[in-house]
């Protein structure tokens, strides 16, 4: 496991640990993450980075993903695949990294933390997600001026 899918499975801890547990102060999941990532200050930047960044967009990513998971309520997915779902969102909107790192990142994140179906699962939502980002922005970059009266 890279230093980077590791910070990801400590990010994918504390969101889980937000989700399930809201109340527990701030300062236990930053001696957490601290800890896990062995004061590596680059890792536990990355890392915050991402934490803050979905808490931040949390609304939005759930409503986005909510629109792209067909027949699925964001309520009655598994606590990890919705997490893991999140963390996915928040970095193809939100961040440089590459869509096909983010994607692989997130199915091993779903593998080794979710079910047998959890994979397949969270790759199917997150490359809806990027088709329809892609097509979004495609048809916003082509669109030409109109002219209103």
């Amino acid at each position: 496991m890279s230093r980077r899918s590791r910070a990801r499975a400590i990010v994918l801890q504390i969101l889980y640990q937000d989700d399930l547990n809201p109340t527990q102060p701030e300062d236990v999941k930053i001696r957490f993450v601290n800890s896990r990532l062995k004061n590596n200050q680059a890792l536990v930047k990355f890392a915050d980075g991402l934490i803050i960044g979905v808490r931040q967009h949390r609304h939005d990513l759930d409503e986005r993903l909510a629109k792209i998971a067909d027949n699925w309520r964001l309520s009655r997915m598994a606590a990890t695949d919705r997490n893991v779902l999140r963390l996915g969102a928040y970095e193809l909107l939100h961040t440089d990294t590459p869509a096909p790192v983010v994607i692989n990142e997130a199915i091993e994140l779903a593998r080794r933390y979710g079910t047998d179906q959890s994979a397949q699962f969270v790759n199917g939502v997150l490359d809806r997600l990027l088709k329809r980002t892609k097509i979004a922005a495609d048809q916003t970059t082509n669109q030409e001026p109109t002219d209103s009266l």
